[in-house]
């Protein structure tokens, strides 16, 4: 590794930002890649793979520890216990990685943090776990059930409670495998760029693994690579990166040539660009969202992409705009929400998410609902859609929705579910505003107090 660059301080530095300071994952780890791009792939990767490696395994991380530390979890020094955290991981997880050299790695580490006192404390639990490792056993199924796949799988047993109380524990631990499954990075081919065959053989020409799916054509896994940024077809705008599931918005809402369609909180602007190519380079796509850095994702999406009938503009999608009423073919709501179907890119969301959290974005979902179906055109499209598994953002909020806007019917929703190493979670609603719906909001004007619940 670099002489002049610690990854295992890299890798430190970023758990702290995300564990003890809020910060994002994914938005650290591309960060500090970004800062460090000098280093060579292998140094990249075993950064990117402890880090999230780390996140996607604490609690089980901090079972094993805490059968071998006279000091709880919760009362070392963050420092200390990221240190083990990260260290542990790679003791189970990465066979490539001696033993011993992980060790001596934390002590030092731990030194230079300042914390010569404890570097025996971090060598003797280190070493004790590495001696008993397979040693060590799961909790029993049997007994506790939720104790064991909170453990086995990471997952904080409020999740478990909310998902079991909609899915079968077969169902559950089906999408947990998923979620602790490696995830490749889905892209979508641009078709007025490329061809999916061209394009297959220009990224493995890269050394570059690529898969297709059985499924859906135009969608590709790609693996072993080291950023996107230095590939040269991403910046030349061949591909899209979206999963799959989320790939199935801008189909849902099947927008037609001509059309107009309004894309209301649309960062990064996948789904913009996705609806922009259906169209066939004719209407116009307005992807909006609440902030400048988010709306200048979307301005870099579609720069990459060439296209000419989309174009990112600022705005709050819980503010009426009085200049889009009843302008908008389709209207694409893929609203701010609990992030519990990408658990398997994002790990540290179920660490950070509260169910009150789950309650406060539902809330904000009908807010912005109640604000943005006043832009669909009478006989066109409200499409809803979330990338979490959580009935009362989802489901619930479908109802609600039927229920306070008679004028509106729904064709169709699905909640998909993460399948291990293919897609996230995901749900879509698909809203038709009725042809006659003037009648409705007569009966709205009436009643001015009806939606403020």
């Amino acid at each position: 590794m670099s002489s002049t660059v610690n990854s295992r301080e890299l890798v430190l530095e970023i758990l702290l930002a995300v564990m003890e300071d809020g910060a994002y994952s994914h938005v650290v780890i591309r960060d500090t890649l970004n800062k460090y791009h000098y280093l060579e792939k292998q140094e990249r990767s075993f950064i990117k793979r402890v880090c999230q490696g780390t996140l996607e395994n604490l609690i089980l991380l901090d079972y094993i520890i805490s059968r071998f530390s006279s000091v709880k979890i919760n009362k070392m020094k963050p420092v200390i216990r990221c240190i083990l955290r990260s260290s542990v991981y790679e003791l189970k997880f990465m066979d490539a990685v001696p033993p011993s050299a992980t060790c001596n790695e934390a002590v030092k580490l731990a030194q230079k943090k300042g914390f010569y006192s404890l570097k025996g404390f971090v060598n003797g639990v280190l070493r004790n776990i590495s001696r008993n490792l397979d040693r060590i056993s799961l909790p029993d199924r049997e007994k506790d059930v939720m104790e064991y796949l909170s453990v086995a799988y990471s997952m904080p047993r409020w999740l478990l409670e909310l998902w079991l109380k909609s899915y079968s524990l077969e169902e559950v631990e089906g999408f947990l495998e998923a979620f602790s499954g490696k995830m490749p990075t889905t892209v979508r081919v641009n078709p007025w760029r490329t061809t999916k065959e061209d394009l297959i053989r220009e990224l493995e020409s890269q050394g570059i693994s690529v898969r297709e799916d059985k499924e859906w054509s135009g969608v590709l896994f790609l693996e072993n690579y080291d950023s996107l940024e230095r590939i040269p077809a991403f910046e030349e705008g061949k591909f899209q990166v979206q999963d799959l599931s989320s790939m199935q918005a801008a189909l849902w809402a099947s927008p037609g040539k001509g059309s107009f369609v309004l894309d209301v909180c649309a960062a990064p602007g996948g789904k913009s660009i996705h609806a922009a190519e259906l169209m066939e380079g004719t209407g116009q796509v307005e992807a909006r969202d609440l902030t400048e850095y988010k709306v200048s994702l979307i301005q870099e999406n579609i720069r990459r992409s060439r296209l000419s009938n989309v174009k990112a503009v600022q705005a709050d999608a819980r503010i009426p705009d009085r200049d889009k009423t009843e302008k908008a073919d389709i209207v694409m709501a893929d609203l701010p929400c609990s992030g519990l179907g990408v658990l398997g890119r994002k790990a540290d969301i179920r660490y950070r998410i509260t169910e009150e959290e789950c309650i406060k974005l539902a809330g904000l979902q009908r807010e912005i609902l109640k604000v943005v179906r006043q832009y669909v055109k009478p006989g066109g499209i409200l499409l809803y859609s979330t990338c979490t598994i959580n009935p009362g953002e989802n489901e619930e909020n479908t109802a609600w929705f039927l229920s306070e806007f008679p004028e509106f019917c729904l064709e169709r929703q699905q909640q998909i579910l993460p399948q291990k190493g293919r897609n996230d979670g995901f749900f879509l609603a698909r809203f038709r505003k009725k042809e006659d719906s003037q009648r409705f909001q007569g009966t709205e004007a009436e009643n001015p107090d009806r939606n403020e619940g």
